[in-house]
């Protein structure tokens, strides 16, 4: 089988334990994650080859991050070595009324500074099937941005799916371009799209005709969101599926989530999911990408492949940490609709 290849920054993320606040705690618990980096673990922990491509610097927090990638068989020979630093996330978990923080301290970071040229697409993606990226990385600096458009084109060029994830973040938008002003470009080169029920109103300008998203009161009906994927396909035409994850917010410990997918004929919507326990919501839509990445990868029916990627980014969150260690049979057994939690024996 031919690998997927991943492209982006990975973080040490440092977080508060249980729900407590910054200013309370005495420690910090260490892992480690990225959006890109989340996808890659997702997919190697269902079998499928994958190399992750980043820029890190030669230091023992570096090599720390590797052989934490490592441990879950995720490809590592072709991260590029250089820059200074490893950027850091701060994690501040929220519970009930009061929202979960990040604080981020990555400027600077090795992969902010990576330049166009600096990486060999052709040989990377020489044995490889598809080609996934996030709006995080051309987010972090111009030089990170030219280097992703560089491995879209060069990626096409070879006949690799690519997908993106728009994944919007207002705060990262800092070295004077605006997200839609970048992402067009890097969305064109894309054969699958996926967003969240905000992400394509933030870049695109796109809306959901007749949504209101204050009278949701935690419950996002996904039939809203088929004028928002219609848009989306017309507005980049070699995207042959756009998909959206509809996350409900009733509090910070109680969300529903669900998904769509238009092919350009067909809209599927997923069951909902209603998650009334959260042990760890960040790397929610990574999970899910990494397992609509599987779903298509080995599934023939676009429902199916859909079904898997909302039941597997459900389980992520009951997994603490950025990355999502369930298996193939955990997802299938919630696929088929036992969510019991019972003790396996």
């Amino acid at each position: 089988m031919k690998k997927v290849v991943t492209f982006g920054e990975i973080m040490l993320r440092l977080a508060t334990p249980g729900n407590l606040r910054f200013k309370q705690s005495s420690q910090l618990v260490s892992t480690f994650g990225g959006g890109e980096a989340n996808v890659a673990v997702s997919l190697a922990n269902y079998g499928i080859p994958v190399d992750f491509v980043t820029r890190l610097p030669e230091n023992d927090i570096a090599e720390w991050c590797i052989s934490e990638l490592r441990k879950y068989n995720v490809g590592t020979s072709h991260i590029l070595h250089g820059g200074k630093r490893v950027g850091i996330y701060f994690l501040e978990t929220g519970a009930v009324a009061r929202p979960s923080k990040v604080v981020y301290d990555r400027a600077g970071s090795s992969i902010s500074d990576i330049r166009a040229g600096m990486i060999d697409w052709q040989e990377i993606f020489e044995d490889a099937q598809w080609f996934h990226w996030t709006g995080i990385t051309p987010a972090l600096s111009q030089g990170a941005a030219d280097a992703c458009l560089e491995a879209v084109k060069k990626a096409n060029k070879m006949g690799i799916t690519v997908s993106c994830d728009l994944n919007y973040r207002k705060n990262l938008w800092l070295y004077g371009k605006k997200a839609s002003e970048v992402m067009p470009a890097l969305a064109e080169g894309c054969d699958v799209i996926l967003g969240n029920e905000e992400d394509a109103e933030k870049v695109f300008g796109i809306k959901p005709e007749k949504f209101d998203a204050s009278q949701t009161q935690g419950h996002i009906k996904a039939q809203a969101f088929e004028s928002v994927c219609r848009q989306l396909m017309a507005k980049f035409p070699r995207a042959k599926k756009v998909i959206i994850t509809l996350r409900g917010s009733i509090n910070a410990n109680h969300n529903t989530w669900s998904g769509c997918l238009y092919n350009g004929d067909t809209f599927y919507q997923s069951q909902q999911y209603d998650i009334t326990h959260i042990v760890d919501r960040v790397g929610g839509g990574d999970s899910f990408m990494g397992g609509l990445i599987y779903g298509l990868l080995q599934y023939t029916d676009g429902r199916a492949a859909l079904d898997f990627a909302v039941a597997a980014s459900a389980l992520k969150h009951t997994v603490y940490g950025d990355f999502n260690l369930v298996s193939i049979p955990e997802v299938e057994q919630l696929m088929k609709g036992d969510g019991s939690g019972r003790v396996i024996r």
